[in-house]
């Protein structure tokens, strides 16, 4: 059974514990790319902190054209930095031939 992960830092994740989504505490980035790559093939959704996120970009980029798992940035703690709404619009943009999304 494919399930839901949530990676970053432990006081953006710790409430997801709460809704029965597994969470991975990791801040390193060279222990999220090894994390990402253990998890992958068991979860079919990862949500990667907007700000880890933007230190993995390269490895998270390798998963854009696989199913599984969907990686999303969500907003940390700290704030929405829009990193998650640039990817929301770059798969919009490639799924319909245009960028439709106002900015």
């Amino acid at each position: 059974m494919l399930k839901i992960g949530v990676m970053g830092d432990k006081d953006s994740i710790y409430g997801f514990a709460g809704i029965g989504l597994t969470t991975f505490d990791v801040t390193d980035p060279a222990a999220a790319i090894r994390l990402l790559r253990e998890i992958a093939d068991d979860y079919a959704v990862i949500y990667v902190t907007e700000a880890l996120a933007s230190q993995i970009q390269s490895e998270i980029g390798k998963y854009d054209d696989r199913p599984c798992p969907a990686i999303v940035p969500i907003p940390g703690i700290t704030g929405n930095t829009g990193l998650g709404l640039r990817n929301v619009s770059r798969s919009v943009a490639q799924a319909v031939g245009s960028d439709i999304l106002p900015d």
